[in-house]
């Protein structure tokens, strides 16, 4: 996935960035402490994430850190495990029907070799009907293709095509599956 990297310094004061994460920090607070599947859960998300959350989906708690919650887009039905890691400075968007376990990393910053205080971003897309196995790390400006599988504990480090299966670290391809099993 091509995209252009987006860079901020961290050394420049910003109040109103400020205010945002303690604002977030306070939702997580009372998600981590709200008995899941209620309507005051569901609404703590939809608070979380702006309203970028499509009907039918569900995202698990607790959560343990979450950056620029604004900036993640979560398509229909859903579903993600607990503990996921969204670091989503550089924008993070999961199309319809994807399913994430438990301790997946969705990583869209990252921080520049030399300048440690300045953060590079790229979004990360995860497409379709993909499925995110326990424990993987997704990195910034990665692409997971439609119905692919990132097998449990993968580091994602280059966009996966649809309909493949990739594990390891570095993930890589070891199988793809017959697309007409999707139609």
């Amino acid at each position: 996935m091509e995209c252009e990297e987006i860079r901020v310094d961290l050394r420049i004061p910003n109040p109103d960035g400020m205010k945002e994460t303690q604002k977030n920090r306070e939702i997580l607070f009372k998600l981590n402490h709200t008995m899941p599947m209620t309507a005051e859960y569901m609404e703590l998300l939809k608070e979380l994430f702006r309203g970028n959350i499509g009907e039918g989906s569900f995202v698990s708690a607790p959560f343990s850190s979450m950056a620029c919650p604004e900036n993640v887009r979560i398509g229909k039905n859903v579903f993600i495990n607990g503990n996921v890691l969204f670091m989503a400075r550089g924008g993070i968007t999961i199309e319809d029907n994807v399913q994430i376990a438990a301790n997946v990393q969705l990583i869209s910053n990252n921080h520049d070799l030399y300048e440690r205080m300045v953060l590079t971003c790229k979004p990360v897309l995860i497409k379709k009907g993909a499925w995110i196995g326990a424990g993987a790390t997704i990195l910034s400006g990665v692409c997971v293709g439609k119905h692919a599988v990132v097998g449990a504990g993968s580091v994602v480090t280059k966009d996966v095509p649809d309909y493949a299966v990739v594990v390891g670290n570095p993930a890589k391809v070891i199988k793809t599956l017959d697309k007409e099993r999707f139609e």
